[in-house]
């Protein structure tokens, strides 16, 4: 399995202004949060708390309600605007890797090529969703980890297949924003079309863009337990203070960690992933033997073709409704 981690660094680095955009939209956002969540436990600590059971269960209430009021809206904010930014990112990072150059001022060059292709939020979101659950299902399909194995599995081995199996359903959400980079490639004006294309021609390479996720959402586990023990003199710190402002600094340490994730090594990701589909794919074509099994594999396949072969227009039907309910990350 060849990596090609040194070139989609090289060209991480060329959208360096994408990633600190991102990376200050986080921040920002984060702040917000913290604010937000450090003065409803404030006002319910203030206000509500007492001696009694019942006044420590109304505190926990009001802290659940305003974390969930806090991802509700910023669930909104990344579907109608932060998703847009990630896939003028994407659309970036495929001109790069396509031209070998780099666009002039490339976040209104990444962002005019996203309405242009897209027309809006919601035809983008369409083609996201339904290329997300293709992959989802593929991937489930074919890497099996498992059936992999033809020996009997020892229980002590369960956990780590575990681990890999649900690493193989992460990298899903940054796959299909190596298709969207495709059908930037493209230009096909029949945008289901493009991204059947797209699909197919994972399906042809898979193994080396799927590996090649796998690996760093692998690291990314690695990283994640480096961090959190990093955190461990963090921890003892903040134990000394009183109980309404352990939960405010905590609330800051994790808004800081999530955006340093999200905003710098989810880019990456991205970056590599999109990178190793675009060069690997580039010696091949589609083909309807690969549609056929990748349909086999896949039953909302056969809804793309159908929606490929009428030119469906973006966001219009109503099918899309049959989609899971779970939205893709915009992965940043």
């Amino acid at each position: 399995m060849v990596l090609h981690f040194k070139e989609a660094t090289s060209v991480y680095r060329k959208t360096m202004p994408y990633v600190l955009l991102q990376f200050g939209i986080g921040v920002v956002f984060a702040l917000i949060g913290v604010i937000y969540l450090s003065l409803v436990t404030w006002l319910a600590f203030r206000f509500f708390f007492g001696d009694g059971g019942l006044s420590l269960l109304i505190v926990g209430g009001i802290m659940v309600a305003g974390f969930v009021s806090f991802a509700y809206v910023w669930r909104l904010i990344q579907q109608h605007f932060l998703y847009m930014v990630k896939t003028g990112h994407v659309a970036v990072i495929a001109h790069i890797v396509d031209e070998e150059e780099v666009p002039e001022n490339q976040i209104k060059y990444g962002m005019q090529q996203v309405q242009e292709y897209f027309l809006s939020a919601t035809g983008l979101w369409t083609v996201s969703m339904l290329v997300d659950v293709v992959v989802k299902q593929f991937n489930t399909a074919v890497a099996r980890v498992e059936d992999m194995i033809p020996l009997t599995i020892p229980p002590q081995l369960r956990t780590l297949i575990a681990i890999v199996q649900k690493s193989i359903a992460l990298a899903a959400r940054y796959l299909d924003n190596a298709i969207i980079a495709y059908m930037f490639v493209d230009r096909n004006e029949n945008r289901w079309e493009s991204a059947r294309d797209g699909l197919v021609l994972y399906g042809k390479t898979w193994k080396m863009v799927l590996g090649s996720t796998l690996v760093i959402v692998l690291g990314m586990y690695v990283l994640s337990f480096v961090l959190l023990s990093m955190l461990a003199p963090v921890a003892v710190a903040i134990d000394f203070l009183p109980g309404s402002l352990q939960i405010i600094s905590w609330l800051f340490v994790a808004g800081m960690v999530a955006v340093v994730h999200t905003g710098i090594v989810k880019p990456w990701v991205k970056t590599v992933v999109i990178t190793t589909f675009l060069i690997e794919q580039r010696d091949k074509t589609p083909d309807s033997k690969t549609m056929g099994w990748l349909e086999e594999k896949s039953p909302k396949f056969s809804e793309l073709q159908e929606k490929a072969a009428n030119n469906a227009p973006l966001g219009d039907d109503q099918s899309d409704h049959d989609t899971p309910a779970e939205t893709p990350d915009p992965a940043d």
